[in-house]
């Protein structure tokens, strides 16, 4: 079934009839899956931080979609800036925890193998940092502890 004014057309590439305001800056959609969000999820929020606090702060300002839209964009911008740098310098670590979370049902704890080399290549070849929030101080973090049962 398809929303009301809307026909089903597989063959042919859905456009929203309602673009966005002349004002707001275009951004191109993401375009990955759950997976691929989820792997580098900790590394967007790291590096687009600065983004995504501006898009929650206009949030509590107004409610209205429309009043963060721009913000919104810039948010979107980042993350699709960070997965662009993870594909041209770790795709091959990025694609195993990915998939190993795909076939795992979104699971970390089922991917820390693959998921400690895809860290490791991110660390030595960009440099980010990966910060858990609400990890317990002076501990190390969950995805630095070696654990033999997901090797």
């Amino acid at each position: 079934m398809s929303a009301p004014g809307y026909d089903y057309m597989p063959d042919k590439k859905w456009v929203d009839p309602t673009p966005a305001p002349s004002d707001v800056p275009p951004v191109d959609e993401i375009g990955v899956t759950s997976a691929p969000l989820k792997s580098a999820s900790f590394f967007i929020g790291s590096v687009c931080q600065e983004y995504n606090e501006d898009f929650m702060l206009c949030k509590n300002e107004n409610r209205n979609p429309k009043h963060c839209l721009k913000e919104g964009r810039k948010v979107t911008r980042c993350a699709a800036d960070v997965l662009s740098k993870v594909k041209a310098n770790c795709a091959e670590e990025f694609a195993a925890h990915w998939k190993c979370l795909e076939l795992k049902n979104q699971e970390f704890q089922g991917c820390r193998k693959e998921e400690r080399a895809f860290n490791d290549c991110i660390f030595t070849k960009l440099g980010w940092k990966k910060v858990i929030p609400g990890s317990p101080k002076g501990q190390d973090p969950i995805h630095l502890k070696e654990n033999p049962i997901f090797h």
